[in-house]
């Protein structure tokens, strides 16, 4: 069959996937072969788990973990990817990472989607929670053009592969639940996205106080300034999942040129969500998440969470 008649019925041929049917053969092959310098991470207790949903601010909160905990040789920005010094575990054979590797500074940390019943317990543990519409669009717009052949998907079709959560995560309702749980417990840092973005100065402190890291002005002037968009912004590529994108150019034929980066310019506004893919979420949430919450919509969630950080 040739390459052309294999993408028309579906089968994927190498590349981007160019339908959300050939997604899974893609990840396959990235994920197939050997991997001979993988090993599992050993838990130790206090470890740190930046554990937000896809597209919920992990990886601004990976950056202000690890600026934390090196800001008092100066931080560290001598990294190409941030998931190799707060290690990814969900995609650590995909991209034949030591998990057991000793790590730059102290506390350990390591990013994550999961929901608390799938991390190793004795950790510490930092979630934002960000409006499921919001990570709706942001994860399609992530996607489009990386793993995806650009515009060949559309936001109605992309329902399934939001439902994933990324690589090794759950669905939105489970992490949320899971999280919204232990909102009130001394290892767990609950926080909602924005409320973390507006406020990174004492989001960077309630932190510091779980991670029992000393937080001097200068650490804390050098945090903030480490975490703005413009500067992240300016070193996107240690925030582009290079890792990942050398096994897809390797394994998918994927360039690693690719438009990977993770610090989005604006903001992702609900504005170009479908009609028909605001319905789906709402329906979610009235059969997932208002049982167990009694709030109707995020906003109402979000205005407690955020009320309970303040008080």
């Amino acid at each position: 069959m040739s390459e052309a008649a294999g993408a028309q019925c579906g089968e994927w041929t190498g590349g981007r996937a160019q339908s959300i049917d050939q997604y899974g053969p893609m990840i396959g092959a990235a994920m197939s072969g050997e991997r001979p310098n993988h090993r599992p991470y050993e838990t130790q207790a206090e470890d740190v788990f930046i554990t937000s949903w896809a597209k919920s601010g992990t990886t601004m909160m990976q950056q202000m973990f690890h600026q934390m905990r090196t800001g008092a040789s100066g931080g560290d920005m001598d990294f190409d990817d941030i998931s190799r010094v707060v290690p990814w575990d969900d995609t650590a054979f995909m991209v034949d990472f030591d998990m057991s590797a000793p790590q730059v500074a102290a506390p350990r940390g390591f990013k994550s989607h999961r929901e608390y019943e799938r991390l190793p317990a004795d950790g510490r543990y930092v979630v934002t929670l960000r409006d499921p519409k919001e990570t709706f669009v942001s994860y399609f717009r992530f996607i489009n053009g990386w793993h995806l052949e650009r515009d060949a998907v559309g936001m109605e079709e992309f329902m399934p592969m939001w439902l994933l959560g990324g690589p090794g995560g759950c669905d939105y309702a489970t992490h949320l639940l899971s999280w919204y749980a232990r909102r009130h417990e001394a290892d767990s840092l609950v926080m909602t996205y924005k409320w973390a973005v507006k406020n990174r100065a004492e989001a960077l402190r309630r932190m510091a106080a779980l991670c029992e890291v000393e937080l001097t002005p200068a650490i804390e002037a050098l945090v903030l300034e480490r975490t703005t968009r413009e500067f992240m912004s300016a070193h996107e590529d240690r925030f582009d999942d290079k890792m990942v994108c050398e096994v897809l150019e390797k394994r998918c034929g994927v360039a690693a040129a690719s438009d990977s980066t993770k610090v989005q310019k604006t903001g992702s506004s609900i504005d170009a969500l479908p009609q028909v893919i605001a319905d789906q979420i709402d329906a979610l949430w009235a059969e997932r998440v208002v049982p167990v919450t009694g709030h109707v919509d995020f906003a109402a969630l979000a205005a407690e969470i955020d009320a309970e950080v303040i008080g």
